[in-house]
């Protein structure tokens, strides 16, 4: 069979059959008369056999020694054409998302269009200055849309480029708030975290309103951070949850603060302080009863100070200790600020 019957019945071109001659890979022997190739039936089954292998993705090199090769085994040959895939799927799926991001943008203009992609591709760099750079940049000439830095910062480990990318979309507001909420509902904890620790940087109800449902979630991370910033911002929902963390040790020290920054009133410092003892008598754990004795010395008013003072003989000498030296602290500031006062046994 010649060239150009061959090229119409396989529907392999006549250039590429010459091209499969030039390199050994299928070169029929026969000549016509005229000096034409002629191929043989097995010249047409090896064709058949090196497209099917193309097919696979393998390359012409690795088809001619796949069917040359009498000690040629497709194992390894067959694990790196799965493992060619899995890396192609994958920078297709990274392009679908990047596309993806930029048509949810819904540019105006391709200058627009090529911003974005710019913005997008820098923030994907597997170098943390070019990623930091990019936030920067897009920020200062305002081409940052939020659902992109949000992505971003979600999938962020680097703690420079999250502050960054935390920062700029601190700068959003509430546009900022609705990019982020989604992370918040992730299944991995992580991502939930840098949510939370962002929307905390966020000031409105949008926000506070968010960190409230984070008040629920299953991390005690997340709820510290989340009851921590709801605490500074006066909301007095957050105390269970501050002296969970307390007793967690989960940011223990800031806890204790929003607690004393929650205590404003007379009546809301005596529930903080009988929310504090109560927790003091449930738990035995030296570091525990530590933490929430410090705790309670951030409390001011009446009850607060009767509280340390039946501390200061605990059995337990860490609290009897922290007890003794926050009253006498208390007692000395007194007597400064009433230097006429004294007391008689």
């Amino acid at each position: 069979m010649l060239i150009g019957e061959l090229a119409r019945r396989t529907g392999v071109s006549a250039r590429m059959l010459r091209h499969y001659d030039s390199l050994g890979l299928v070169s029929p022997p026969d000549r016509s008369d005229g000096g034409y190739r002629e191929y043989s039936n097995d010249d047409i089954l090896r064709i058949f056999r090196v497209e099917s292998l193309r097919s696979l993705g393998l390359s012409l090199r690795e088809v001619q020694r796949a069917l040359d090769d009498p000690d040629f085994t497709p194992t390894a040959l067959v694990g790196e054409l799965v493992d060619q895939t899995r890396e192609r799927l994958a920078r297709e799926q990274e392009l679908l998302e990047r596309l993806q991001q930029v048509n949810d943008t819904d540019p105006g203009t391709w200058s627009d269009v090529l911003g974005l992609i710019e913005l997008v591709r820098d923030l994907g760099s597997d170098r943390p200055a070019r990623r930091q750079q990019a936030v920067f940049s897009a920020t200062e000439d305002g081409s940052a849309p939020a659902d992109v830095l949000a992505d971003a910062l979600l999938v962020e480990v680097v703690p420079n480029v999250a502050g960054a990318l935390g920062w700029s979309l601190a700068r959003l507001g509430n546009d900022a708030v609705a990019a982020l909420a989604r992370g918040l509902e992730s299944s991995d904890t992580d991502v939930r975290r840098r949510a939370t620790m962002a929307i905390a940087k966020i000031d409105g109800p949008e926000a506070t309103t968010l960190l409230e449902l984070a008040l629920a979630d299953d991390d005690i991370t997340i709820r510290s951070q989340a009851a921590i910033e709801l605490g500074s911002r006066g909301l007095i929902r957050a105390a269970p949850t501050l002296i969970d963390a307390i007793v967690a040790g989960s940011r223990d020290v800031e806890a204790a603060d929003a607690l004393g920054a929650l205590a404003q009133t007379q009546q809301t410092a005596d529930e903080l302080t009988g929310a504090l003892l109560e927790a003091l008598d449930e738990s035995s754990e030296p570091p525990v009863r530590s933490r929430l004795t410090q705790a309670l010395t951030e409390i001011p008013g009446v009850a607060a100070h009767l509280a340390l003072s039946r501390l200061i003989d605990d059995g337990d000498l860490a609290v009897a200790y922290t007890a003794r030296a926050v009253l006498s602290s208390r007692n000395a500031r007194s007597t400064r600020k009433h230097p006429g006062s004294s007391t008689k046994g």
